[in-house]
C-alpha cells in the first residue's frame, strides 16, 4: 500500500500526485512509467513519473483522467492509500538488453511499433487472427508490406488465436496446434476503441453505440449542445480527422456552414515502405452499390522513384465512380505515399472528373507524377 503525501490538480484533466513508495524512488527516473493497481479489484493503469525525491521515498506521478479507471484514481485525496505497483519500471523506448518481441495485433498502430522495434534489432514476430495484415487494408499492399518487413528481422503468425501470456512468451494457437514464442517483451495492440466510461453521457442522456457517441454530420450529438470530436465518436480515429472534426463542430455553434466528410480522410502506415489511403477501395464501393472502376500503376513510372528506390515495389491504385465520373478513392505503397496522398484527397474532394485531371501539370522529377499518370490508365 501507498499513501499520497499530496496532490496537486493541474487542470479538470490532468493530476499531480506524490506518493510514499521507497522502493520505486531508489530507482525512479523521470520519464519513466510505472503500472500501478488502483484499488483491491485490480483495475491496472499506466502511469509517467514526473518527479522522484529519494531522501522522502516519494514518487510524483502524472496522470490524465480518462475513463473510468484513473477517474477513480483521481477521486483519491491526500492521506489515502493505493495498492501496490505492478511490474518494472520502464521507458516506452528501451530496447536494451531486448532480443525478442512479440507483438500481438497486426493492425496499423501493430505493424508500426512492430517496424521500429525490428529497425532497432529486435526480433519481431506479429501474431494476427485474421487472414492478412493492417486490417482493411489493400490486399495487394499487404502482400508488399509483409514481404518487405519478413527482410527487416520481422515474422508473421496470420489467422493465429493467442491463448495465454506467461511471464516470458506468448501460447498461440496456429492451424489448431499449440505453439511458443519466447520472448522479452509483449507489445499488445489489438484494436482501438471509444474510451467514454465514466463521463456521465447517461447522466446528460447522450445517445451512445456501444462505446461509442452517435454524432451527425456536424458532430452534433442527440443532446442540443453537445457535441463529439475525435476517438470517442469511434468514426475516424485519428489526431488530424479530430482537428478536422473541432473544426466543424465550432462552425455549425457559430452557425457557419460547414459538414464533415470522412470520405476524404486519409489514412497512413508509418513504415518502409509507406502505405497512404483515402476513400473507397473497389470491394468498399461495390458493397455500397456504386459502379467503379481501377487504375493500378507501378511507382516505377516515376522517374526519381526509380532513382531512389532500387528494387522498388510500390505501386498506386485509383478508383473512379463511373456514374459521376469522378475520384472516390486512391491506394498506394511506397516511398512519400504519405506526402503525395494529399493530391489524390483534392482530386477526390474537388469531384473533378478524370479528363479534366488529366490537364493538371506535375513538377518533375517527383514521385507524385505517378497520380496523374494512373489517372491516364482509368
Amino acid at each position: 500500500m501507498y499513501r499520497i503525501v499530496k496532490k496537486r490538480v493541474l487542470n479538470p484533466t490532468v493530476t499531480l500526485m506524490e506518493i510514499e513508495a521507497p522502493a520505486v524512488a531508489r530507482k525512479a527516473e523521470p520519464g519513466q512509467f510505472i503500472i500501478l493497481r488502483v484499488d483491491e479489484n485490480g483495475e491496472r493503469v499506466p502511469l509517467t513519473i514526473a518527479a522522484y525525491d529519494r531522501e522522502k521515498g516519494t514518487v510524483t506521478i502524472i496522470f490524465q483522467i480518462v475513463g473510468a479507471t484513473t477517474e477513480k484514481l483521481n477521486h483519491k485525496e491526500e492521506g489515502e492509500y493505493l495498492q501496490d505497483f505492478v511490474g518494472p519500471l520502464g521507458r516506452a523506448t528501451e530496447t536494451e538488453g531486448l532480443k525478442r518481441v512479440a507483438v500481438i495485433g497486426g493492425g496499423v498502430v501493430g505493424l508500426e511499433l512492430a517496424y521500429y522495434f525490428a529497425m532497432a534489432g529486435v526480433k519481431v514476430t506479429v501474431i494476427e487472427m485474421l487472414p492478412k495484415l493492417a486490417g482493411n487494408t489493400d490486399p495487394e499492399i499487404c502482400k508488399v508490406l509483409m514481404d518487405d518487413y519478413k527482410k527487416r528481422n520481422m515474422t508473421f503468425k496470420l489467422d493465429c488465436k493467442v491463448l495465454e501470456v506467461t511471464g516470458d512468451s506468448v501460447i498461440y494457437q496456429e492451424k489448431g496446434e499449440r505453439q511458443e514464442f519466447k520472448c522479452g517483451a509483449v507489445l499488445v495492440s489489438t484494436g482501438r476503441r471509444p474510451n467514454t466510461a465514466g463521463l456521465g453521457l447517461e447522466k446528460l442522456g447522450v445517445e451512445t453505440d456501444g462505446p461509442a457517441v452517435v454524432t451527425d454530420r456536424h458532430l452534433c450529438t442527440n443532446v442540443a449542445g453537445v457535441y463529439a470530436i475525435g476517438d470517442c465518436n469511434g468514426k475516424s480515429l485519428l489526431a488530424h480527422t479530430a482537428y478536422r472534426e473541432a473544426e466543424v463542430a465550432v462552425n455549425h455553434m457559430l452557425g457557419v456552414r460547414d459538414e464533415m466528410r470522412y470520405d476524404v480522410i486519409p489514412a497512413v502506415i508509418y513504415t518502409d515502405p509507406e502505405v497512404a489511403c483515402v476513400g473507397e477501395s473497389v470491394e468498399s464501393a461495390q458493397a455500397k452499390g456504386l459502379t467503379v472502376k481501377e487504375g493500378k500503376l507501378p511507382m516505377l513510372f516515376a522517374g526519381r522513384y526509380v532513382a531512389e528506390n532500387r528494387g522498388g515495389r510500390g505501386f498506386i491504385k485509383l478508383v473512379v465512380d463511373t456514374d459521376r465520373n469522378c475520384l472516390v478513392g486512391c491506394h498506394m505503397v511506397g516511398s512519400y505515399a504519405s506526402e503525395i496522398v494529399m493530391t489524390a484527397v483534392m482530386m477526390i474532394d474537388t469531384g473533378l472528373p478524370p479528363e479534366r485531371l488529366k490537364k493538371l501539370v506535375f513538377p518533375h522529377p517527383t514521385v507524385a507524377e505517378v497520380i496523374r499518370e494512373a489517372i491516364f490508365q482509368i
